[in-house]
């Protein structure tokens, strides 16, 4: 294989198969035909769901894809939760079991198409998974262990084909609310009893009630779907979502404040990011003890999606659970439970509250940066932080001077914040970025003191290598740019942000299909990705001759800032730029025209200093195609 002709690209792939598949096969062809063609549906409907791809799906096999490994593992284990349900409606003889297998490693891509050591170690770990069961490679155990709520055994090395070195794999022991979590702890505990028959009989009987009392008891009941159509209020534009009031099952009324300050503190937490449409408290309290179905809830208010939970107080014990539902699809998306010891009430409300904020940030706005981002957050420098990111992404001075008063606010509540400095570095770096500033050395000194404080803090903080790359690029020293870019997706290949700013790197380094490969990259990894996410991705489809991508890229910026997500003087000066490069100077002198109103500032000069492209003939291709619509 020429690996010339390939891209490389480190990626989360899920290999599955069926055990015994030709036996089903050879005992009854069509109906073990509709049954995978079922199983396979619902699969596929579940990687799309945890923003995966699959890449092949050739037999009983099933090869899927994930940007992240932490969706590649829980879509796993939704699989076989989903695949076990509906086994249990099949005769025994019929029941079709898959093998998964989950691996983070390189892999060489053609097309849609993927190959390598990356895919060849997942195939090897899903052959060593049992049926129904799932098998990790080391390096997604290393991603994940403090990530998720699973248990593992740890299975040793194994010899894989071609690899010169032992891979370690471990066993995925327990699948938080799916009936096998509860299973296996009964087979586990069997496995240590006698062989004798009564007591094998007892195991039996076990295993037999944990499965119907989880039927009875914890299997979740089916959400019935919300409609587009019956909603009160048009969707919003950005994720929506209503905060329900937490039942109290403490079985004592007196504890309602509990809940009550719970789903206020939550609310009024959401609230203060601007990526998010939060419904108020009054019109969600409006549902407190009222027996209405989510769906219904949903489209009164106009939300996508709604947060439930409860409280349970026990002395001075306090068990606080919530679960966010998608209510367009009918589906859970994510649960907890915090169990916690009552010393300081509010302190603890707002520990909880942060936390289950900041997973929401991970499931509905920036991804899993969000949780390196305010993990081990005070709660008040959270609040801060989470407000400024908000401001300071639509890039305008104003917003950027106030941006930077919210990280100041948080630093001095939590000092050892690496993420804040990180982002009051960035700060100063977006004043020489958009020539904000009349001493631009003066900013580039102060972005670099603040994004090495940040490395004093935390030398693995790969927001920080993010923004000195960043500053390298800046400075026009492109090597060092793209060291801190690699190093950055080194440290974290979940960080959208670094995947977009090292995309902008390699634009203007001159590699413009790997910027796009970049950029692709950074949008599947934020559920809802800033507007200026879309600028690296449609440069390189510009510069690089894709006119129509670039295009229809620079039109969704610009519908985009017209809502007020970003200056409007940029997608025009883009759709400028693109139009004079395919001849079609006078839609390209309309927009040249309102980038000129929206900015009167727009000249050669300001383009020249925003600029910092390694080879100066892209920019001279650039200028040129400005001058061609009209500017002087």
């Amino acid at each position: 294989m020429n690996t010339q002709e390939f891209k490389r690209r480190l990626t989360a792939i899920l290999s599955a198969d069926v055990e015994g598949y030709s036996r089903l096969m050879r005992d009854d062809e069509a109906a073990t035909v509709r049954i995978i063609t079922s199983h396979r549906t619902a699969m596929t409907h579940l990687i799309e769901q945890y923003r995966g791809r699959v890449v092949d799906s050739p037999g009983d096999n099933v090869l899927a894809e994930f940007t992240s490994v932490v969706d590649a593992v829980n879509c796993g284990v939704e699989i076989q939760r989903e695949l076990a349900e509906r086994n249990e409606e099949l005769p025994e003889n019929r029941r079709m079991r898959f093998r998964i297998g989950i691996n983070l490693g390189d892999v060489l891509e053609e097309g849609d198409r993927i190959y390598g050591d990356g895919v060849n170690i997942a195939a090897r770990m899903e052959s060593l998974a049992e049926a129904g069961g799932i098998c990790i490679s080391g390096t997604v155990y290393n991603a994940i262990e403090n990530k998720i709520g699973l248990e593992y055994d740890d299975l040793g090395e194994h010899e894989v084909k071609n690899i010169d070195k032992p891979i370690r794999a471990y066993k995925v022991l327990s699948y938080p609310g799916a009936a096998a979590h509860r299973v296996v702890k009964v087979k586990r505990a069997a496995g240590k009893l006698r062989r004798n028959a009564t007591l094998a009989i007892a195991a039996i009987l076990g295993i037999a009630v944990a499965v119907g009392v989880w039927h009875l008891y914890f299997r979740p009941p089916p959400i019935e779907p919300a409609s587009v159509d019956k909603m009160a209020f048009p969707l919003p534009d950005k994720p929506s979502i209503a905060v329900l009031p937490f039942d109290n099952l403490s079985g004592d009324s007196e504890q309602d404040y509990i809940a009550d300050g719970i789903t206020e503190n939550i609310t009024a937490a959401l609230s203060k990011i601007p990526e998010l449409f939060v419904i108020a408290r009054t019109s969600t309290f409006a549902y407190k003890g009222k027996p209405a179905k989510l769906h219904q809830i949903a489209e009164e208010l106009g939300v996508r999606y709604v947060l439930e939970g409860s409280i349970q107080k026990s002395d001075d014990n306090i068990r606080v659970t919530a679960q966010l539902i998608d209510a367009l699809y009918g589906h859970h998306l994510w649960s907890e439970k915090y169990d916690k010891e009552i010393k300081n009430f509010f302190q603890i409300q707002d520990e909880i509250t942060q936390k289950i904020s900041v997973e929401l940030q991970v499931k509905l706005t920036h991804g899993e940066q969000a949780r390196s981002w305010y993990g081990t957050m005070n709660f008040e420098a959270w609040g801060y932080i989470s407000k400024g990111v908000g401001i300071f992404e639509n890039y305008t001075k104003a917003n950027n001077e106030k941006a930077r008063g919210l990280f100041e606010k948080a630093l001095k509540i939590d000092p050892d914040s690496a993420f804040a400095w990180v982002m009051l570095a960035y700060t100063h770096l977006i004043d020489v970025r958009f020539a904000f500033t009349k001493t631009p050395s003066e900013s580039i000194k102060n972005a670099i003191q603040f994004a090495e404080k940040a490395l004093s803090i935390d030398d693995k903080n790969a927001d920080a290598h993010t923004s000195l790359g960043s500053i390298y690029l800046i400075l026009r020293q492109h090597e060092k740019a793209i060291e801190e870019g690699q190093k950055a997706i080194q440290l974290d290949p979940n960080n959208a942000l670094s995947y977009v700013l090292f995309a902008q790197t390699m634009s203007y380094e001159g590699n413009f299909n790997e910027a796009i490969v970049l950029a692709k990259q950074s949008i599947r990894l934020a559920p809802n990705p800033p507007a200026w996410y879309l600028i690296p991705l449609g440069r390189a489809y510009m510069l690089s001759g894709h006119y129509q991508e670039a295009l229809e890229v620079f039109e969704k910026l610009l519908e985009r800032a017209q809502k007020g997500e970003y200056q409007l003087w940029h997608p025009h000066m883009y759709l400028a730029i693109t139009y004079s490069m395919m001849g079609q100077i006078e839609k390209a002198r309309i927009h040249l025209a309102e980038a000129q109103k929206d900015n009167p500032k727009f000249s050669p000069e300001l383009v020249h200093k925003t600029n910092f492209f390694k080879d100066p003939n892209h920019l001279e291709n650039i200028l040129n195609a400005l001058r061609k619509a009209g500017l002087k």
